[in-house]
């Protein structure tokens, strides 16, 4: 049934999706359940907003006095050229592998379940990072509940496997299977999107749809017969996703890993300069390829963005100091001076 949503509630649901931080997201889950028309159209979607609203209360609220604990705030602020999760089952070696990208210090234990918290830590690639999650591990009777808002920040998955376990491919189904009890979808395209718009009666308009882009990670390739095993699994999988294996333990590949993330993330480093000046190529702004001038222009500020007039380019698909508008797409490595009003 249509829910012939107004304008103001799809304003307030894309504030939803391109919210940070927890408390900003609950007071746009309030704004959602203020504007949302109330009929029986939307009854399901009203609960939803409800009981969002509660895990987000709950999770910043902190611990219960004298009652359950509920925990800190266990979502973490995205850094770097993008946030990963890195999900997988008891034993993957999630967290050592973590530690080796990161140098993060990851509590790694032969027992399962030695991450109870989200850790971060920087991946280095270049002169650019992408922020590693590390969260619990998934199980068909473990998940922790405030997962689901750890994973909204998220831009893309590794689900990390152990792929000397035989019962590995059960994990992944299991891990898929709690994951979308909770509407929470890992996908294999890493293809940038333009932002969905509202079709109410599409599934892709929940609004608590998480879609993750995954690379399949196997891990502990030193224990197998080596990369044939990770063909094996390939054929085997119902769904299939890139692939790398790598061993946490014998760094095994992991010094090209950065490289493959960067390349199945379609990111795009730009560097800005000011006029007379040589370019500042210490910290790019980064986008998602499909990114435009104005995109980096908001980047760098509100005011730059609200009064932008033009922009001078240089890269490799125009001749220096070219004039370029707001839409120009930009590629890896461009320069841009940004003129204003």
């Amino acid at each position: 049934m249509p829910t012939n949503v107004t304008a103001e509630y799809k304003k307030a649901e894309q504030a939803f999706r391109d919210a940070r931080e927890p408390a900003e997201r609950l007071q746009c889950l309030k704004e959602m359940l203020r504007t949302i028309p109330k009929h029986k159209g939307t009854e399901h979607l009203q609960r939803d907003i409800k009981t969002r609203m509660k895990m987000l209360k709950d999770e910043l609220a902190g611990p219960k006095k004298g009652g359950t604990r509920t925990g800190p705030v266990h979502s973490i602020r995205r850094e770097g050229a993008a946030q990963i999760a890195m999900i997988g089952p008891p034993n993957s070696g999630k967290s050592e592998l973590h530690r080796a990208l990161t140098g993060a210090r990851s509590e790694v234990g032969m027992y399962p379940f030695t991450t109870r918290q989200p850790l971060p830590g920087m991946m280095p690639f270049e002169d650019i990072y992408f922020q590693l999650v590390d969260l619990p591990p998934i199980s068909i009777d473990y998940f922790e509940p405030w997962l689901v808002n750890a994973l909204q920040p998220a831009n893309a998955a590794l689900l990390i496997i152990d792929i000397s376990d035989p019962a590995c491919i059960d994990h992944i189904q299991h891990i898929n299977e709690q994951l979308g009890q909770r509407k929470i979808f890992l996908t294999n395209d890493f293809q940038p999107h333009a932002d969905i718009q509202s079709d109410w009666n599409s599934e892709e308009s929940d609004p608590f749809r998480i879609d993750l882009p995954t690379l399949l990670v196997a891990n502990k390739i030193d224990l197998t017969n080596g990369i044939e095993e990770l063909d094996a699994l390939d054929e085997l999988l119902s769904q299939q996703f890139p692939s790398a294996a790598v061993s946490a333990t014998t760094g095994f590949n992991l010094d090209r890993f950065a490289c493959l993330v960067f390349q199945l993330m379609n990111i795009v480093r730009v560097y800005t300069k000011v006029p007379g000046k040589p370019a500042d190529t210490d910290r790019p702004f980064t986008l998602t390829h499909g990114g435009t001038v104005f995109d980096v222009a908001r980047q760098v500020h509100k005011t730059i963005a609200d009064q932008f007039q033009f922009a001078r380019i240089w890269g490799k698909r125009v001749y220096d100091g070219q004039q370029v508008g707001p839409d120009h797409v930009l590629e890896d490595l461009d320069i841009i001076e940004l003129h204003v009003r």
